[in-house]
């Protein structure tokens, strides 16, 4: 069976279990889902009626509407830009670093160095709260607030009337360049201005600017393009993929809005591949161990599953994954090792059922670019010819 489109969801940390190496990883017995299960009374029929659910357990269910299935992770690395590169069929050995105790101080040097400014903050935060504490002595000093969200990322704010914006954008891109110059293994530099008065200080999102590394070789995404198929990217696709391989980039603020603008792409007539990736999973309920707003999130999303799906034409293939495990139940703040639930629904499919275990993230690649007859990625094995 052939699509004329396929639009990939992930679900950024949505994990279904420890990966076989989760030992080597701090992640021994972390199961994302698993444990949002466990902790709240989830209402998802939409979900499980996909199979999603049955991603937790080896007994086969037939009762479903699409094919579903667990991927182990094979790249090095339990961050986005590994667990993405894989899902697009890229083999890269290369593990990014986070620093969620502060960053050494040679970075902190170095940022100082080349900026002219001081560094304060130099800490990790995940709720924005870091400007509330420190944005008015920012102000005042007109030094830079360096943080991470305990992934990895190095972020910089200031206020837009302390340094101009297009200035913290050009700080950003000069810190790109010193990181991968130097090989500190940090994944995105992420500038985010913000305005306001002590005490009500709001980041500007629409002046948001990541600085991602470039993918290190070549990906389905650039064969797509590289046969003149549209390739979409709905969310923070394109800063991941540092606009490798995108022909056109859709801004999202969080998840509510990006399904917005993926229920308005579904409306527009494409051939090729529509990728989004739902953040807030990761980054409001996963970092902070949040269950209860995870297990929420989930909830919103089922509401809208029923909505996505009965707009598909019948030659759409619709794709569910994750990137890597957040287990809101473990320890500490960072992402978990884990296994992956993959989903594909086809309003055309007539036999949908329990698929054997995808041995990489790569087959969802691999599948992708069977199906649009492109060149084959380095990893990965199809398995179109099963979705009948």
């Amino acid at each position: 069976m052939k699509f004329k489109r396929i639009f990939l969801m992930v679900l950024d940390s949505l994990g279904v279990g420890e990966a076989a190496d989760s030992m080597n990883y701090q992640s021994l017995g972390a199961n994302t889902l698993g444990h949002i299960v466990e902790k709240c009374d989830l209402f998802i029929p939409n979900l499980k009626k996909i199979g999603f659910l049955d991603t937790l357990t080896s007994v086969e269910n037939n009762d479903v509407d699409a094919y579903y299935t667990i991927a182990k992770p094979t790249n090095t690395g339990k961050d986005s830009l590994n667990g993405h590169y894989e899902i697009v069929g890229l083999k890269n050995d290369k593990q990014f670093l986070s620093f969620n105790n502060g960053f050494p101080e040679d970075i902190i040097s170095d940022i100082e160095n080349i900026t002219g400014r001081k560094v304060i903050g130099n800490t990790c935060s995940q709720d924005g709260s870091i400007i509330q504490q420190l944005g008015e002595r920012q102000v005042n000093y007109g030094s830079l607030i360096v943080y991470t969200s305990a992934d990895s990322d190095l972020q910089i704010a200031a206020h837009e009337d302390c340094i101009p914006i297009a200035t913290l954008h050009e700080y950003c891109l000069r810190i790109r360049k010193l990181t991968l110059m130097k090989n500190y293994r940090i994944a995105r530099i992420i500038a985010r201005p913000f305005n306001g008065t002590p005490g009500k200080y709001k980041f500007i999102n629409s002046s948001r600017k990541d600085y991602a590394i470039k993918p290190p070789s070549k990906t389905i995404l650039d064969s797509l393009v590289a046969k003149d198929y549209n390739v979409i990217g709905i969310g923070k696709i394109n800063d991941i993929f540092d606009g490798q391989g995108i022909n056109k980039m859709i801004k999202a603020n969080d998840n509510n809005e990006a399904i917005n603008k993926l229920m308005d792409i579904i409306d527009k007539n494409f051939s090729g591949l529509c990728m989004i990736n739902l953040s807030d999973f990761d980054s409001l309920y996963g970092h902070k161990r949040d269950v209860e707003g995870y297990g929420q999130a989930i909830e919103d999303l089922d509401v809208d599953i029923p909505i996505l799906l009965n707009k598909l034409d019948l030659d759409d293939l619709f794709i569910i994954t994750a990137d890597h495990g957040n287990d809101p139940t473990y320890e500490g703040n960072d992402h978990t090792r884990e296994n992956v639930p993959v989903i594909f629904f086809s309003r055309n499919f007539k036999k949908a059922k329990k698929l054997p275990p995808f041995e990489t993230f790569a087959d969802i690649g691999a599948t992708i670019a069977d199906n649009f007859e492109i060149e084959m990625p380095e990893i990965g094995k199809s398995i179109l010819d099963e979705l009948e």
